[in-house]
């Protein structure tokens, strides 16, 4: 009798160790996720592929880091900072809203990071061979897709152009616009716009578009990607870290092989 007794407490023992080695296993994860640090960058709605490659590269060798991205259009992440949404890092597709935020006293440093090129897109069936952005003003072309020239800068560059070809006022009554230049590409791809002006670098990552025309960049303001510390940051060390990467060899090859030009 005693020996079965003995057994069992044995064997509930034995259970309990169990139970509680998968408890600490399973709650392992947890509490290391808890003890990482979370940057949170504002970044242009198109830096996304190339940025979602750089953080599975950058977190590889930096495990205590959490990069969270929030992806939107320039204009709108400049009027978050403002308002006081938590950012660490801001990268913008436009100068103007960098210097807005620089004004306001609201960043610490900055530099111009990327270039870029604007294109004009067609769906990828399209038949028409395209020479000049006043093709768009022909009756077969009945939507044109831009990004809202006040809050996402390949809007304005593509305002811009249309101004310099004097066709702006003529077009205004075809224009779709988008909120960001992903949405931009969607209209595209979507056929809800016969043609959109986007970035080079958003027209390569579509197989649903292709490349009517390249602007020439003199008909419109240089295209650059300005980074920049903000100032509130939680976590201002970890970010600038992050940010000093984003200048390295390492991070220049990976915007390069998304189509981007080193600034």
């Amino acid at each position: 009798m005693e020996e079965i007794v003995l057994r069992k407490v044995w064997v509930s023992a034995l259970t309990l160790a169990l139970l509680l080695s998968v408890l600490a296993t399973s709650v392992h994860p947890a509490v290391a996720a808890k003890n990482k640090t979370e940057i949170l960058i504002s970044a242009a709605a198109s830096l996304k592929d190339s940025l979602d490659e750089i953080e599975k590269e950058y977190e590889k060798v930096h495990p205590d880091i959490n990069l969270t991205f929030n992806y939107g259009s320039s204009g709108t992440l400049q009027k978050q900072i403002e308002q006081g949404a938590p950012a660490d890092l801001f990268i913008s597709a436009g100068k103007k809203q960098m210097d807005a935020l620089v004004k306001q006293d609201l960043i610490s440093d900055n530099t111009n990071l990327l270039k870029n090129e604007l294109v004009l897109v067609v769906p990828l069936d399209s038949k028409r061979k395209w020479t000049t952005v006043k093709e768009l003003t022909d009756k077969d072309i009945k939507k044109i897709a831009i990004g809202q020239p006040e809050s996402v800068p390949a809007g304005q560059y593509a305002k811009e152009t249309l101004n310099s070809r004097k066709v702006w006022d003529d077009l205004e009554p075809k224009l779709v616009y988008a909120k960001d230049v992903r949405q931009v590409l969607t209209y595209v791809e979507t056929g809800n716009a016969d043609a959109g002006f986007v970035y080079k670098t958003d027209a390569l990552t579509s197989k649903k578009v292709k490349i009517a025309i390249k602007i020439i960049p003199e008909v419109h303001t240089p295209i650059v990607y300005p980074a920049g510390l903000v100032k509130d940051s939680k976590h201002s060390t970890e970010a600038k870290e992050f940010y000093k990467y984003l200048k390295t060899k390492e991070a220049s090859t990976i915007f390069e092989e998304y189509g981007f030009k080193l600034s």
